[in-house]
């Protein structure tokens, strides 16, 4: 039978109105196509069963995506499917069996009548739309284009597809379906197809599947080319590269890669690294010889060996680095005037690393002190002493971990950490290295704790084998001489400190600093300004002058930079033709650097009622404050101001509370306290206060306001205090004592439990103080208070009026 008529014959032959359903999960015939299916759901197999005979027409429906669940036969109500003839049947193993369909044409599944054991439909034949003959022409003729572009850029797509698609352009709907069929579409895509009853729409649909898988074939082919382009280069050039080196060995000749990798390769001999070390400098030697050197990786392996031959794995000082006792105290006595506990404490800890043969085992030493006391020049008189190599680290403002431990090499521009380069620049395994201003290092944030990473280079037994994360390797760090500085020891977290030997540097006299000025600051100062010591004469009187007027300081840097302003000053007339000799005294000091800046002490020696001097102590030393009281009438309001902690407003209210309990012994009336507002001042509003150790000259001052009786100015007093008028010790006696002599004070009152920190005060200071150790508050009140100053004859008796309603006249006691 010719095949128009058979097609003729198929699309006209009466369907009944009934057919058992099949859903196919995986594919779809469509109408005069012909394909093989296995067959395995359990309604299908039963449907098969039923209806052995040969020639058996069912409904084929698609239901993909519902894998082998069961299906629901009513969801396939409304959709199109294709009546299909069942030609062939081959049981298979398991429960398959192999039939082939031949796709007759489109129906509609109406109702179905039927579910078990297999489904039963209402069909009728599907009304195809026929496409608008305007547009076919374009339609088909783009969609026959993309599938020849397809069958060039895609393998699985035979060429003869272009060529069948040709052959039935005259009928659209077929068209169609054979461009679904044999351009491997997405089983969706292909039930869509079906689903589309206006032919034009569905020439439409499936030439918008073919343009996309078209573009997505063009970009998959152009990767394909430059991959393959990319490989035959690589090919080509390890082919020449090959050839290179035969003609380069022939002549005698090495390859620059080559050499440089046998030249590393050397280098790593002779610097007789580790066995650790030098194996990996070996292996990464010849990842390095396989790269080409103009790859990105190539320099960094490059800088990574270059950091590893550099680095001083076994040299150190040399003999010359012997640590000498009397060499050290030398250097030391001829750099720094005083500081004798320091200096002693040094000694002593270069003598046990002398006994012990170098073995670092031990403390690091952290010299804690005001700024300006010096305690970075210490570090370098130790050094010089012994013979080692000084390098200085300021860690201030570090926060970053990877600027202790490196950064690791995958990071672009990873650098070692700054333990690693200082050994690096000295190029010893063994030098004195300094860590400055530990204290202000950051405690942690996004980036990581630096002074965690710290952690292990100061602890002797975990140091030897401190791990940088860009070298990845262990070096031993424990033959070098770590000294630390800070201001504020509280400010270093408190696993660092444990591992420290913590040595304090409370600043300098007033004498001292004079001795130091003349030794040292002054010749150097002529140096530095061009002038010699016929151009300018600063006597001793004028030193302690600026010591006391401009630069009132634990540190030497005010009183320096007020000494060189001197200098300037007679640098500048020296350079205008005076060539005479200035002898600077008092009065022209005070000419030449202006205004002083700190008054006399002596105003401030005179009692007064309601005002005490305390002691506190800050970063940068020792400081007097001022403690002011003052009583008016009001309602037994206690106010306090100043910049003040939560700990001084407690101390305050403590104060309050026991000079109340202390009212009877005080001659202070019960009405005072009713009757009376408190206002309690700290002066230097700006500045920051807290700690307990003004307890004791809080209550002295409320006590004297309350009382009426004056308080000695000529002594200054520090201590905390209960409200069982225990007076406690409190830290920084040195710092505090040293700021009342330099303010002129001569008398302190301090803790019982503070009489052991005294001799940490220096002798010349102790020789020239008076301490007076209070263990009550009583004790203290009885020292600082003074009596009721006498009223002259003509002054009548202040008068008080008691809560009955009764005169009273106002009595003094003498505590003392």
């Amino acid at each position: 039978m010719p095949r128009g008529q058979r097609k003729e014959e198929i699309l006209r032959a009466e369907l009944p109105p009934t057919l058992p359903l099949m859903a196919l999960r995986s594919t779809i015939v469509y109408p005069l196509g012909t394909i093989a299916v296995q067959m395995g759901a359990p309604e299908n197999l039963a449907l098969l069963r039923a209806h052995e005979e040969s020639g058996l027409v069912v409904a084929l429906v698609v239901a993909s995506g519902d894998g082998d669940d069961a299906i629901d036969p009513h969801r396939f109500i409304g959709r199109v499917g294709v009546a299909a003839r069942v030609h062939e049947r081959i049981n298979l193993p398991g429960e398959t069996v192999q039939i082939t369909l031949q796709g007759l044409r489109r129906i509609t599944i109406d109702a179905v009548d039927q579910v078990e054991p297999f489904a039963i439909a209402q069909i009728q034949g599907a009304r195809e739309t026929p496409p608008d003959a305007a547009e076919l022409d374009e339609l088909v003729a783009r969609t026959v284009t993309a599938a020849e572009t397809l069958a060039e850029l895609v393998d699985r797509i035979p060429n003869e597809v272009p060529q069948i698609l040709k052959m039935n352009v005259s009928d659209p709907g077929r068209f169609a379906d054979l461009a679904a069929t044999n351009m491997n579409l997405r089983i969706a895509d292909k039930e869509e197809v079906l689903q589309r009853l206006d032919i034009g729409q569905r020439i439409r649909f499936i030439l918008s599947r073919l343009e996309r898988e078209v573009a997505r074939a063009r970009v998959m082919d152009d990767v394909k080319k430059q991959t393959e382009i990319k490989i035959e280069q690589h090919q080509r050039e390890f082919y020449l590269r090959q050839q290179l080196r035969a003609i380069q060995s022939e002549l005698g000749e090495a390859d620059p890669n080559e050499k440089e990798s046998v030249d590393l390769l050397r280098r790593i001999e002779e610097a007789r690294l580790p066995e650790k070390v030098a194996s990996e400098a070996r292996r990464e030697t010849e990842r390095l010889r396989m790269l080409s050197p103009a790859s990105s990786e190539y320099q960094v392996l490059r800088t990574y060996l270059d950091w590893v031959l550099a680095l001083p794995w076994h040299k150190r000082s040399g003999d010359d680095a012997e640590i000498v006792l009397a060499k050290v105290e030398a250097a030391l006595e001829e750099r720094h005037y005083g500081l004798d506990e320091a200096k002693e404490r040094i000694v002593e800890y270069l003598a046990v690393r002398k006994l012990r043969g170098g073995d670092p085992t031990g403390p690091i030493l952290c010299l804690v002190g005001p700024p300006g006391t010096g305690k970075t020049s210490l570090g370098e008189a130790i050094a010089k002493s012994i013979g080692r190599e000084f390098y200085r680290i300021s860690v201030g403002g570090v926060r970053d971990e990877a600027e202790i431990r490196g950064h690791r090499r995958t990071y672009v521009g990873a650098m070692p950490g700054m333990l690693i380069q200082a050994l690096r620049r000295v190029e010893v395994r063994d030098p004195v290295i300094m860590i400055d201003e530990i204290d202000k290092m950051s405690s942690g944030g996004p980036s990581g704790d630096p002074t965690a990473a710290m952690l292990e280079v100061l602890d002797p037994s975990q140091n030897t084998t401190f791990v940088d994360h860009y070298l990845n390797l262990p070096f031993d760090l424990s033959s070098c001489l770590f000294i630390c500085t800070a201001n504020n020891l509280f400010d270093i977290p408190g696993p660092l400190r444990d591992r420290m030997e913590v040595i304090r540097i409370a600043g300098y006299t007033i004498e001292e600093k004079v001795e130091i000025a003349q030794r040292y600051l002054i010749p150097r100062l002529l140096d530095d300004h061009g002038l010699t010591d016929q151009d300018l004469h600063i006597s001793e009187q004028v030193l302690g002058f600026i010591t006391s007027r401009y630069s009132r300081e634990a540190g030497l840097r005010t009183f320096e930079r007020s000494i060189a302003t001197l200098m300037r000053k007679r640098a500048r007339a020296k350079a205008d033709g005076d060539e005479s000799t200035w002898e600077i005294g008092v009065t022209r000091a005070e000419d030449l650097l202006g205004p002083p800046r700190f008054s006399q002490e002596e105003a401030e020696k005179e009692p007064e009622i309601g005002a005490v001097t305390g002691l506190a102590w800050t970063s940068t030393g020792g400081e007097l404050m001022t403690i002011e009281a003052l009583r008016m009438p009001g309602v037994g309001k206690l106010t306090v101001t100043g910049q003040l902690g939560d700990v001084m407003r407690e101390s305050t209210e403590a104060a309050y509370s026991f000079v109340r309990s202390r009212a009877a012994s005080l001659s202070i009336a019960d009405s005072e306290f009713r009757e009376c507002d408190m206002h309690l001042h700290f002066p230097a509003g700006a500045i920051p206060k807290d700690g307990p150790s003004a307890g004791i000259a809080v209550t002295l001052a409320l006590a004297s306001a309350l009382s009426r009786r004056p308080v000695r100015r000529d002594l200054a007093l520090t201590g905390e205090v209960t409200l069982r008028g225990k007076v406690l010790e409190i830290g920084g006696v040195k710092e505090k004592v040293l700021a009342a002599y330099r303010a002129g004070l001569r008398e302190v009152i301090l803790p019982k439990g503070n009489e052991k920190d005294v001799r940490d005060v220096p002798q010349e200071v102790r020789d020239k103080m008076a301490f007076t150790f209070a263990s009550t508050m009583d004790e203290v009140l009885h020292l600082a208070l003074l009596p009721l100053p006498e009223k002259h004859p003509a002054d009548k008796a202040e008068v008080r009026t008691t809560p009955s309603g009764r005169k009273s006249r106002a009595v003094s006691a003498d505590l003392r």
